[in-house]
């Protein structure tokens, strides 16, 4: 009996050892990943950072540099007219006209080693009297107009900068629908607290959305959207591509009443329509758009349509064609009736225009008119030429 007692106090001291060894043991392992040594340390941060980087966040880092600020003071024209309004008191007490210098900003991308920057021309404006670019370095610069172009909404500047970073173009026909883009620019003003471009990701909406001309005489035709978060002041922004390549300027967005910010609808110029238009700034410093067609036109009437027995309600007939003119050398003639051009319906004169515009055509190129004649349509050459 007294034999069995000492073999399970023997085998309890064992286990009782065993125990403490074991916890000891547990102990040590908890000590050592509590407190990693610097190496280890070292190789677990390296893991964390390399799994926070992607795609975006290196495009980011890579076109930042590029983005520059933009602040504009330019002569803005006000007009104050008196407390009578009355003809007879104008006449003596005529409207005050008064100029006050007005402040605004925008974004731009440097798009060439020698300092080219491309934004849009309602960042710049007109009557500009000082142009200040601000780079993520901090710095500043005057920057030169080198060439602006209302009609398509771009414009060039350029800064005394050697050695710019700058972003490659892509090509804008190739954009798919549904791939991850990102916005870059200075919306708000917020460029200046850091010296730090604003990033905003999205994807691509839609293509060839068509606005056509707008009140301000932009035209705005084969747009890209995104729902890359545009606001104001990142007119003139880079939309870049997971490539870091350029496939839009930033330009507008569409807002609801209550809210002048981004819902997720912004708008950007394909950067192929931008690439012909920066060409021919850098090289002639504008785009001579003036155009005539020769032609002078009047609105139809119900009683013109009744007496020449056109089928349809609208379009615009030839009242007098100028002597020399492109139009004289074609086979139109007065009184012909010119229904579409370019296969847009015609209401109007000013409808010529505007198709013309939309169309992005210059003297020298074609329009193809669709003119009812003696109860038949035809179809007519008519060549621009350049207004006199």
């Amino acid at each position: 009996m007294t034999k069995k007692r000492t073999l399970i106090s023997l085998s309890i001291f064992v286990l009782f050892i065993m125990i403490i060894i074991m916890i000891f043991h547990n102990y040590s392992l908890i000590k050592e990943i509590k407190k990693p040594e610097p190496q280890n340390r070292q190789i677990i941060n390296e893991n964390i950072a390399t799994n926070r980087q992607n795609a975006i966040t290196k495009i980011i880092e890579e076109c930042s540099p590029t983005i520059v600020g933009i602040h504009v003071t330019r002569i803005q024209k006000y007009t104050q007219s008196n407390s009578f309004n009355d003809p007879f008191f104008n006449h003596f007490f005529p409207p005050r006209i008064y100029n006050e210098k007005v402040k605004s900003m925008g974004s731009g991308v440097i798009i060439s080693k020698d300092g080219l920057i491309l934004t849009n021309a309602h960042v710049v404006g007109k009557n500009a009297l000082e142009i200040v670019v601000t780079s993520t370095t901090g710095e500043k610069f005057n920057a030169e107009i080198i060439g602006i172009d209302d009609l398509s909404d771009i414009a060039v500047l350029k800064i005394n900068k050697k050695n710019c970073p700058f972003l490659k173009m892509s090509n804008s026909d190739e954009i798919i629908i549904g791939e991850w883009v990102v916005a870059l620019g200075n919306p708000f003003g917020l460029f200046d607290l850091n010296f730090q471009p604003v990033a905003t990701i999205g994807i691509i909406s839609s293509t060839n959305l068509d606005f056509g001309e707008q009140q301000s005489g932009r035209v705005y035709q084969d747009m890209i959207q995104t729902d890359a978060s545009i606001n104001s002041g990142n007119s003139g922004g880079a939309l870049v591509n997971v490539l870091g390549e350029i496939i839009g300027i930033n330009t507008f967005i569409f807002s609801n009443a209550s809210s002048s910010g981004s819902i997720g609808i912004g708008f950007a110029i394909p950067i192929n329509r931008v690439k012909e238009i920066v060409d021919e700034l850098v090289k002639n410093g504008k785009i001579d758009r003036g155009f005539d067609t020769g032609l002078i036109v009047q609105i139809l009437n119900p009683y013109i349509i009744n007496y020449l027995k056109i089928p349809v309600k609208y379009g615009v007939i030839i009242t007098d064609i100028k002597r020399n003119s492109s139009a004289a050398k074609t086979n139109l003639k007065v009184g012909d009736v010119i229904l579409e051009v370019n296969e847009h319906k015609v209401k109007n004169d000013r409808d010529i225009y505007r198709i013309i515009n939309e169309n992005y055509l210059r003297a020298g190129d074609n329009i193809l008119l669709t003119v009812w004649r003696e109860g038949k349509k035809h179809k007519i050459n008519l060549p621009l030429e350049k207004s006199k």
